[in-house]
C-alpha cells in the first residue's frame, strides 16, 4: 500500500530530527525508498514530482556547502559497478528519479534534504541520519563526470543545484513562520549583522528545534569544553549553552549541525562569541584576553561520537585573529 506523503514539511519530523537507520526515514515518511538517493510521489495531475532527496557520499561530482548543494541524478544499477557505484555510462533525464527531479524544477516544488552519516564530514553525524530541512532547485545541466567511462569516453551526468529555504521556511508553526520573518525584515533594515548578535540567536533559540545542540548538550552531560565546568540547579538538572564556533545567519552562514556546536558553560560562551578564546590546529585553548579567576583546559575536551570539525575552528580562530573585530555593545 502507498504510503501517503507530503510536498514540503512532514508532520511530526522538525528539522534537525535524528534517524538511526534509512528505514526510519522512510517510516518517518520523508522519503519513499530505503536506498534509492531521490524520493518522488504522483501528484494531482497523475505526473511524478521529487519531494527528498539523501545526501550520503554518492557520487564525486557532487558538491555540499550546506545552504547550497550540487546534486547528481540517478541511473539504474546496470549502468553502475557494483564494486564502487561508479557510473559506465551516461544518465539520462528520461530516467523516473531524474524526471521527477526535473518536474519539481519546473514546478518550483521544495526537496527534503537528509543528511547521512557517509556525506560531507562538516555537516553529517557519524552513524545517523538527519532531515535538513526544504531546499529549492535553482538550476539544472547536462554535465560531464570527473571520470570516464570504462571505454575512456565522457559520462554525461543529470545535475541541479539546491539552495536552502530561508529560516521563516524552515519551520512549520505559522506563529513561529511570523517571528522570523518578522526578524529577516529587521535585519534587512539594520544591514549585515554584527558578530555576535545576541537578539538574533535569542530569537533562534525560540523559534527552532535546536536539536543538534540538544543532542550535544545531552553528550556532555552540561560539562563545559573549554573549562570542565557543570553547572546545576538545586533539582540537580545541569545547565549549559550550546555555542556555535561558525555564527548561524549573515555573514557567516555557518550550520546548525553538531560539528559546528560546543556545549560550554554561559561564561564560556561569551568568551568564545567576543574572541577572547580560539581553539589551535591542535585543539590547544588559545586565550587572547584574560579573565580573573577563569581557568581553561590546556585542549578542547571531545567526548564519544562528537567530532568538532576543524573547518569551523580554522574560521572561528582565523576571523578574530586576522581581522580587526571589536566587541559590539
Amino acid at each position: 500500500m502507498e504510503i501517503e506523503r507530503v510536498i514540503g514539511h512532514v508532520e511530526g519530523a522538525p528539522v534537525g530530527k535524528v534517524f538511526h537507520r534509512r528505514l526510519d526515514v522512510l517510516r518517518a515518511k520523508l522519503h519513499r525508498a530505503n536506498q534509492k538517493g531521490i524520493s518522488w510521489l504522483v501528484d494531482e495531475d497523475g505526473r511524478e514530482v521529487a519531494d527528498a532527496i539523501v545526501l550520503h557520499g554518492g557520487y564525486e561530482d557532487d558538491e555540499d556547502h550546506w545552504d547550497w548543494v550540487r546534486y547528481t541524478g540517478a541511473s539504474p544499477d546496470k549502468d553502475k559497478d557494483p564494486s564502487n557505484g561508479k557510473l559506465l555510462r551516461s544518465q539520462s533525464w528520461s530516467y523516473r528519479d531524474n524526471a521527477a527531479l526535473k518536474l519539481s524544477y519546473e514546478r518550483k516544488y521544495p526537496i527534503r534534504v537528509i543528511r547521512g552519516f557517509e556525506g560531507d564530514s562538516r555537516y553529517s553525524l557519524p552513524d545517523d541520519y538527519r532531515y535538513d530541512g526544504l531546499y529549492e532547485i535553482t538550476a539544472m545541466r547536462t554535465a560531464i563526470s570527473k571520470s570516464l567511462a570504462p571505454d575512456g569516453s565522457e559520462i554525461n551526468i543529470c545535475q541541479v543545484d539546491l539552495e536552502r529555504l530561508p529560516n521563516r521556511l524552515q519551520v512549520p508553526s505559522p506563529v513561529e513562520r511570523h517571528v522570523v520573518q518578522a526578524l529577516d525584515e529587521l535585519d534587512e533594515d539594520q544591514g549585515a549583522e554584527k558578530y555576535p548578535d545576541t537578539r538574533t540567536m535569542q530569537v533562534q533559540r525560540i523559534v527552532r528545534d535546536a536539536a543538534a545542540a540538544k543532542r550535544i548538550k545531552r553528550l556532555y552531560e552540561g560539562e563545559c569544553q573549554l573549562c570542565g565546568l557543570r553547572l546545576a540547579g538545586p533539582d540537580g538538572k545541569p545547565y549549559s549553552e550550546g555555542a556555535h564556533i561558525r555564527p548561524l545567519g549573515k555573514p557567516h552562514n555557518g550550520p546548525d549541525v553538531e560539528p559546528n556546536i560546543l556545549c560550554l558553560c554561559p561564561n564560556c560562551h561569551v568568551r568564545l562569541d567576543i574572541g577572547a578564546v580560539v581553539i589551535d590546529e591542535d585543539w590547544s585553548i588559545i586565550v587572547r584576553a584574560g579573565s580573573v579567576g577563569a581557568v581553561l583546559l590546556p585542549k578542547l575536551e571531545m567526548k564519544g561520537w562528537h567530532k568538532v570539525h576543524p573547518d569551523y575552528i580554522s574560521y572561528h580562530r582565523e576571523w578574530w585573529t586576522k581581522g580587526v573585530h571589536p566587541r559590539q555593545e
